[in-house]
């Protein structure tokens, strides 16, 4: 009796190593494939816009679509374990080794493991590996972009428009704040001059302490500099003080990231840029997003291995093998259409960024459970 143990478990881990190999080769062929074919339609759009750009080299085509590879890779991510698993479980459905491995007294739930934690892997891989070289690859494909390609210059938002900033300001109180707004914001020399500046410094339980204004000033090395400035304190008339400086934690860079695309930014400095973003008053919501998205991204991947077993392993004798992939692949991407929708309500506010970001994965694994709970118990 021992040795009949140990002969099953011999098997069956030998059966999951197995199914995790074809697995693994199946959704790493099916991303390669699908990514190669975004990258094409990528390189498309891409020669069209050079087209019209004579002294823009064609070779800057191909470095902007290379370094757009490994975005695509994470967006196709879900979609490739998706797919791939299908295949992979149809494939060993067809040859009857899953329905073999099942009659020899191995369940679902059992060879599905292997799978399971393979699709874990390769999603936190993607987080934590290849997600902070994409962001430095798009940020760079960006800078490309924005230099030769486009023709509205760069795509800070700030340029020509008013700007809303709060910071700690702990130079008069120890817990103050100040609450900074530019009537005008641009770019001069890689400098961020502003103009028709209003300063409210304020204490801990936000009363006016002083007010400055100025007509102009520049965001310097750690500090913002406000020229011709004068200081209104209540009940006082205003006094010209000229050039005041008022220490922050900005920078140009940190500025113009603020309103570029998160996608530039690596998943581990996101949570720090969010609290820097949250104590300097821009808005965070599109960065926390994106960062419970990444987090969500290993879960998902799971989830999406778990639906494509559900979805290809009940036997074809009788037919049907066409529907049962069409409902699969139906079922993966009415998962990405909920879970686009939920991200256009978290990037609302309407919903909390962490709910916006994990309740699609949620909702496709308990779909992904049901259906093998259904297909391994009847």
């Amino acid at each position: 009796m021992r040795l009949s143990k140990d002969i099953v478990v011999g098997v069956s881990v030998t059966l999951s190593l197995y199914i995790a190999r074809q697995f693994t080769l199946s959704i790493l062929a099916m991303i390669a494939a699908f990514t190669g074919l975004v990258s094409l339609f990528d390189t498309i759009d891409l020669l069209r816009r050079v087209a019209t750009k004579p002294n823009v080299p064609t070779s800057l085509v191909m470095e902007i679509a290379g370094l757009h590879i490994p975005y695509y890779m994470i967006m196709i991510l879900p979609f490739g374990v998706l797919i791939g698993g299908i295949v992979c479980f149809w494939r060993l459905t067809r040859t009857s080794e899953l329905i073999v491995a099942r009659a020899s007294g191995i369940s679902a739930w059992q060879f599905l493991a292997a799978p399971l934690a393979c699709a874990l892997l390769i999603g936190s891989l993607t987080t934590a590996i290849i997600s902070p070289l994409s962001s430095a690859m798009f940020r760079e494909a960006e800078t490309l972009d924005e230099t030769y390609l486009q023709t509205g210059g760069s795509k800070m938002t700030l340029s020509g428009g008013s700007l809303w900033l709060r910071q700690i300001d702990t130079t008069l109180v120890p817990h103050g704040v100040s609450i900074l707004h530019m009537n005008d914001v641009h770019m001069k020399n890689g400098t961020l001059q502003v103009s028709g500046i209003s300063v409210y410094r304020l204490d801990e339980r936000d009363k006016l302490l002083v007010r400055v204004e100025a007509p102009t000033g520049h965001l310097a090395p750690h500090t913002w500099q406000f020229d011709n400035a004068s200081t209104i304190t209540p009940d006082h008339l205003p006094t010209h003080v000229g050039t005041i400086t008022l220490p922050t934690d900005l920078t140009v860079s940190r500025v113009e990231e603020s309103f570029a695309s998160p996608d530039t930014l690596s998943v581990w400095s996101l949570p720090g840029f969010i609290a820097l973003l949250d104590h300097s008053g821009f808005s965070s919501i599109r960065h926390r997003l994106h960062f419970q998205s990444l987090l969500a991204l290993p879960i998902l991947a799971g989830t999406m291995a778990l639906v494509s077993a559900g979805f290809s392993m009940r036997p074809t004798r009788r037919g049907g093998v066409a529907r049962m992939i069409g409902s699969g692949v139906t079922a993966g991407f009415a998962l990405f259409m909920v879970s686009k929708i939920a991200e256009q309500f978290g990037d609302s506010g309407a919903l909390p960024p962490v709910l916006a970001a994990w309740a699609p994965t949620g909702a496709g694994l308990c779909l992904a459970v049901a259906l093998l709970l259904h297909l391994e118990d009847g």
